[in-house]
């Protein structure tokens, strides 16, 4: 979802640089991973272009390879924008997290968590799953509007999981 949202809002796909401000025709997703030895971020490259099953893949093969500390350059430069998820591994419920220059942006990723929402009649109740996302941005790239217009699009995507079969 967070690739295809910066395929659709690629202004959220750039960085900052002393004279101009750099787009990105490739969409390379850093996906944070916690080791024994620190934060590892390695990259799934051309994250637009892949299924699910083929970016997790990817994530447990590098994650795997990021707790055996063996990672190659290759496997962690080159990214675009970074996803930190503290919700699934350790149910935190929401947080921020700081961009990785020279990256523009990262999403933070909560916990889901269901929730009691009203149905159509009275006293009828369904429950709905619920999670929190914080997008950080680094303002000279991209501002409160761009960066909203680019949640709005993950969160069509998150919403309506069918959009993003390839």
């Amino acid at each position: 979802a967070a690739a295809l949202a910066l395929r659709k809002v690629p202004q959220c796909n750039s960085s900052w640089t002393d004279d101009y401000i750099r787009q990105y025709n490739n969409v390379n997703i850093n996906v944070a991973v916690q080791t024994e030895n620190g934060l590892y971020v390695p990259v799934i490259r051309n994250a637009d272009k892949k299924g699910l099953s083929s970016i997790s893949s990817e994530v447990k093969q590098l994650a795997q390879k990021a707790k055996e500390n063996s990672l190659k350059p290759e496997d962690y430069e080159g990214g675009t924008f970074t996803v930190s998820n503290l919700g699934g591994p350790f149910g935190i419920k929401q947080f921020c997290a700081i961009i990785n220059p020279p990256q523009s942006g990262i999403l933070a990723v909560g916990s889901a968590e269901k929730r009691v929402i009203p149905n159509s009649g009275p006293e009828q109740f369904q429950f709905a799953s619920f999670m929190s996302v914080t997008l950080s941005c680094d303002h000279r790239v991209i501002d409160g509007a761009i960066g909203a217009e680019w949640l709005k699009a993950f969160k069509g995507y998150i919403e309506n999981p069918e959009s993003m079969l390839l």
